[in-house]
């Protein structure tokens, strides 16, 4: 590892000192020794531990890394603060123009300046301040407590010290006075005045005193920016030495998990326990109530307003977050509120104080009904037709029957004047035959106009032209089949060789009688066991 050879080594020596080096860093072979016979750590690279070539290292060595210039004279001493080194009588040329003094000039002078200065009045001259320079290192200059007399703090902790037992002495004197009237007064109601029963309470009510000092046994005070200000903090450990740790609670190994880094435990250690005997239930029963309940909520608030497109961020702008949220609860209940009522003023409320008359109540009425000997209801029950809220039988423009009574070609209308336009006056029977009258007009025009219009037929092909099975009352020419067999020979030599193919082709769609029955003489039948001597 250390070595300093860095001359050149065969493969098999560079392969002893790689397994040197493993059963070194595996501790099975001792450690490397330097020039002094200190241990060399073998887990140090290689980068670190090699002595550069310049330095000319024979041995192994870490001197390398080592400081190699030593440190100039630092000093830790600090200015001799107020300290002079002469005290001259008359001024001196080069002086200090207002005080007197050669160490510094008028600018630089920390005295009052004065009406006429020592220049020319040549009195008071000021003594010369002791100029001293160190040279720090590089944590001397930085140290801002560099110099600080610690004895000079002891004046300011007798201060306070002196302040907070004035401060008690105050406490105590008028928690006494207290206690002196109120046992002057039962004295005195009592009418019993024994100056030995008063010395007996006095003590009494200076052991009370003592006693709500003792009260802070839990007490922890901490020193919190004391030295440069702030002030001393207190806090009060809330639980005492005999109670036991969350984690001992439970020592089953499956049970709540402790995390001893953030001393938390969230979930319950003794979930079977009688609650009303266990003082902890987990850090979670905390979190699911009171303020943090709250606070989860208010964040889940903030996070849907954000994701609905609100300027809103809990961390960034949290009095605003929690503006909107309580003008969100609070117009969140008022809909509901509306909500509630109209529900109560359409449907009613089941729950009020409101007694219902008894006819509803026992369902008895005055109004007679006739039975027959079976059962049968003759008279004084007519059947009720449900209502609803929409308005019924209500007729509009002189109509004997309501819109949507009749139905033809997908639409609605009235059925006693048959009229499709729902605004429309009832015309009656009469409206029902000339709407008659009026389609069959309509239909007799378009039947005439397609009359009109339509081309004379064509002459019909015989179906012979295109099927496969010729009828035996076909007739052909002679002479157009010979023609239709000499076009379907060219046609065939065309596409055997694709040379004779003219350039513009033009095609005719028109294929007659002959042209099929050339066709089908020229077809080649491949299950026809002759077709070898057709051509």
């Amino acid at each position: 590892m250390a070595t300093a050879s860095v001359a050149f080594k065969s493969r098999e020596d560079h392969r002893k000192q790689i397994e040197l080096e493993e059963a070194r860093k595996a501790g099975l072979a001792p450690a490397e020794l330097d020039e002094d016979g200190k241990e060399i750590n073998p887990h140090i690279p290689q980068y670190m531990s090699s002595a550069p070539w310049y330095l000319n290292a024979e041995k192994p060595s870490l001197k390398h890394q080592r400081k190699w210039k030593s440190d100039p004279n630092y000093t830790k001493s600090w200015y001799d603060r107020g300290a002079k080194i002469f005290q001259a009588e008359k001024y001196r040329k080069g002086a200090c123009a207002n005080c007197g003094a050669m160490t510094h000039d008028v600018k630089s002078c920390m005295e009052r300046p004065r009406k006429v200065g020592a220049k020319w009045t040549n009195k008071h001259i000021a003594p010369d301040e002791k100029i001293e320079t160190f040279e720090l290192d590089y944590d001397g200059k930085r140290d801002r407590w560099n110099g600080y007399d610690t004895t000079s703090y002891a004046y300011v902790v007798e201060r306070y010290e002196a302040r907070e037992a004035a401060r008690k002495k105050y406490l105590k004197e008028e928690q006494l006075k207290k206690l002196d009237e109120k046992n002057n007064n039962q004295n005195t109601e009592a009418g019993v005045s024994d100056e030995d029963n008063d010395v007996d309470d006095l003590r009494i009510d200076e052991a009370k005193v003592d006693e709500s000092n003792q009260m802070d046994f839990a007490k922890v005070e901490k020193r919190v920016r004391t030295t440069g200000g702030g002030s001393t903090g207190t806090v009060r450990n809330l639980r005492i030495r005999e109670d036991t740790a969350k984690y001992l609670l439970n020592l089953d190994v499956n049970s709540a998990h402790y995390d001893p880094k953030t001393r938390s435990m969230r979930e319950d250690p003794l979930p079977d326990a009688d609650p009303n005997e266990k003082f902890y239930g987990g850090d979670n029963q905390h979190r699911n109530s009171g303020q943090a309940l709250e606070f989860k909520q208010l964040n889940i608030h903030a996070w849907e307003a954000f994701d609905k497109g609100q300027d809103i961020h809990m961390q960034a702008a949290p009095s605003q977050a929690e503006l909107l949220y309580q003008n969100y609860k609070v117009i969140k209940e008022k809909m509901k509120t509306r909500a509630k009522d109209t529900i109560f003023e359409k449907y009613g409320n089941a729950a009020t104080e409101e007694e219902f008359p008894k006819e509803l109540l026992l369902g008895q009425t005055e109004r007679q009904v006739e039975y027959d000997r079976a059962g049968r209801i003759v008279k004084g029950q007519e059947i009720l037709l449900p209502k609803s809220k929409y308005e019924e039988d209500v007729y509009i423009n002189n109509h004997t029957s309501v819109w949507g009574s009749w139905w033809k070609d997908h639409q609605w209308g009235y059925k006693c004047c048959k009229q499709m336009i729902r605004n429309s006056y009832c015309t009656g029977a009469a409206g029902i035959k000339a709407a008659e009258a009026s389609a069959d007009l309509m239909k007799a025009n378009i039947a005439r106009k397609e009359a009109e219009d339509s081309p004379a037929k064509l002459e019909e092909k015989r179906l012979a032209t295109w099927g496969n099975e010729v009828p035996d009352d076909l007739i052909l020419d002679d002479k157009l089949l010979a023609s239709a067999l000499k076009k379907e020979d060219d046609r065939k030599r065309e596409e055997k060789d694709e040379r004779k193919r003219k350039y513009n082709v033009r095609w005719n769609d028109e294929v007659t009688p002959e042209d099929m029955e050339a066709y089908r003489m020229k077809k080649v039948h491949f299950d026809d066991p002759m077709k070898d001597f057709l051509h």
